[in-house]
Parts: structure tokens; C-alpha cells; sequence
């Protein structure tokens, strides 16, 4: 009598186009800490200060906006201590930034592994979010340790209950970054100059978001440009929820949401499509 062979796995081609397999990551959750292990160990292993980079980094960013922006050239950070004003600014702009740099050169950095053994290839990128949160967490301590401070010894500063929303602006932020990454880089595996554009892309869209300015001083004629882009909203509730100043509007953040949920779906429809033959063209 034959007996029916039962494998553990099951390899199959994606046939169809919402075939995205998702649960395949729960699955890989080792592989996903093994991951994030490496880009945290890889990312400062030779140098010197190693993880104080993460405090360094900020400071010598809000310094500089401090000096350049609020000292020169006088932009208004609506009464709050400037130091203050970058810094929460920056906090959730790193992570943001550092996701969509990090993401969207995953095809082509990570060629040698694809071609050589199988698991599912979104682990790659949600790794990245998550080792990013350890740097985001590193840098909101530093943040809140001046919010605190100022908190304490002024009046400028006036938390509400919109902090509540903190996590689910730091979710936002991330599959944001995550989305605009994979989409890049599946782009990048046949248009290799795509990878060029990217970091002056980032420059751009963060002058185009309330970062070193706040959003009341953008005249209401060109309010609508800011508001369009989906992270003016979620760096407007950031600070309202910190120190009460700012726009905070359900109807705003709904629309990142929503924009961000869309761009998500999409990324990974196109994620998959690459993965399938990207080997043949990268």
C-alpha cells in the first residue's frame, strides 16, 4: 500500500493578484527577531559612540533648525522654546524618514538572500519598522526628558488627552514610511535611478510637512497644498497632544488614515507582483 507523503510547507507560485499571504509572516516571527537583531548589531557595530548616536543625531538636528530657522531666519514656533518645537517635530520625522530610506532598497540589498533560500520577502521590510522603533523609542526619551523640563518649569506647555493617541500616530508614521518604501523599491528593480531620488525626495516632503514651521503660519490660500500631504496631520496631533499647540482635526487625521490604509493594500499588491520575478531583472 502507498502511503500519502505530508509536508510541514507548501511552496506555491502567486497565481492571483490579492494572493498576499500574510499569514506566512506569523509564521516567520523567529526569522522577523533574527532581523531586526541584525540591522540594530550591523547598523553601529564599528563605531565609536555606537548607540549614542541615537541620542547625538537629534540634538545636533534640533540645533541646527534652532540656529538656522528659529535664530536667523525668525520662523515662528508659536511661543513655544524652539528647542522644544524641533525636537518634537523631528521625533516622529526620523522614524518616518529612516523607514522609507531603509525599505526602499530592499530588493536590491537583499538579492543574496532572496536568491538563495525562501521565506516570505515581507519580512524584510516589516523588520526594518520594527528595529526602527528601538531608535524611535531611544529618541522619544530624549524628547519627553525636555518636555518634561519645560513642562516643570514653564507654563508654555499643556498636555491634553489627545496623548492617548501616541501609538496610533506611531503605527501611522510607520506603515506610511513602510508603504512609500517597498513601492520605491519595487520601482527601483527596473528604473535603478529611482534610488537617487529618494533622500532629495525626503528633503522635499519635509519642508512640505510642519516640521520647522508650524502650520499657522502657512497663509490659508496655501493651507489646503499642507493639508494635503498626509503627514501634516499626524505631526499637528503630535504636538497638540504634547504641549496643546497645534491643529488637531478628526477629519484631517481620518484622511492619513485613510491614505495611508489605501497606499498600504497597494504597496503590497505591487510588492508581490515584483517579488515573483524581480531575480530576472535587478
Amino acid at each position: 500500500m502507498q502511503h500519502q507523503e505530508h509536508w510541514d510547507l507548501y511552496i506555491k507560485p502567486h497565481s492571483k493578484w490579492y494572493d498576499l499571504r500574510l499569514a506566512e509572516i506569523f509564521r516567520y516571527k523567529d526569522l522577523l527577531f533574527l532581523f531586526v537583531r541584525r540591522d540594530f548589531v550591523s547598523l553601529y557595530k564599528q563605531t565609536i559612540l555606537g548607540p549614542l548616536w541615537f541620542f547625538i543625531q537629534p540634538i545636533i538636528t534640533a540645533l541646527t533648525f534652532t540656529v538656522i530657522f528659529g535664530n536667523m531666519a525668525k520662523i515662528s514656533t508659536d511661543g513655544l522654546p524652539q528647542i522644544l518645537f524641533y525636537m518634537c517635530g523631528i521625533t516622529l520625522w526620523n522614524y518616518f524618514a529612516d523607514t522609507l530610506t531603509k525599505t526602499s532598497d530592499t530588493f536590491s540589498a537583499n538579492a543574496n538572500i532572496f536568491g538563495k533560500v525562501y521565506f516570505p520577502r515581507m519580512i524584510i521590510p516589516l523588520s526594518i519598522v520594527v528595529s526602527n522603533l528601538i531608535k524611535l523609542g531611544v529618541q522619544f526619551i530624549l524628547f519627553t526628558s525636555v518636555w518634561i523640563y519645560y513642562l516643570v518649569s514653564s507654563d508654555l506647555v499643556h498636555p491634553n488627552a489627545t496623548i492617548a493617541l501616541v501609538p496610533f500616530l506611531i503605527i501611522l508614521m510607520g506603515f506610511m514610511g513602510l508603504s512609500f518604501g517597498i513601492i520605491i523599491s519595487s520601482m527601483t528593480t527596473k528604473y535603478r535611478d529611482l534610488k537617487f531620488l529618494v533622500t532629495f525626495g525626503i528633503q522635499l516632503l519635509m519642508y512640505a510637512s510642519p516640521i520647522v514651521y508650524p502650520l499657522s503660519i502657512v497663509p490659508e490660500k496655501y493651507k489646503w497644498i499642507i493639508l494635503a500631504n498626509p503627514i501634516t496631520s499626524v505631526i499637528e496631533t503630535f504636538k497638540y497632544a504634547f504641549m496643546g499647540v497645534g491643529e488637531f482635526n478628526w477629519l484631517h487625521l481620518g484622511y492619513s488614515f485613510g491614505f495611508t490604509s489605501i497606499l498600504f493594500f497597494i504597496s503590497l499588491i505591487i510588492f508581490h507582483k515584483v517579488e515573483k520575478s524581480f531575480m530576472d531583472t535587478i
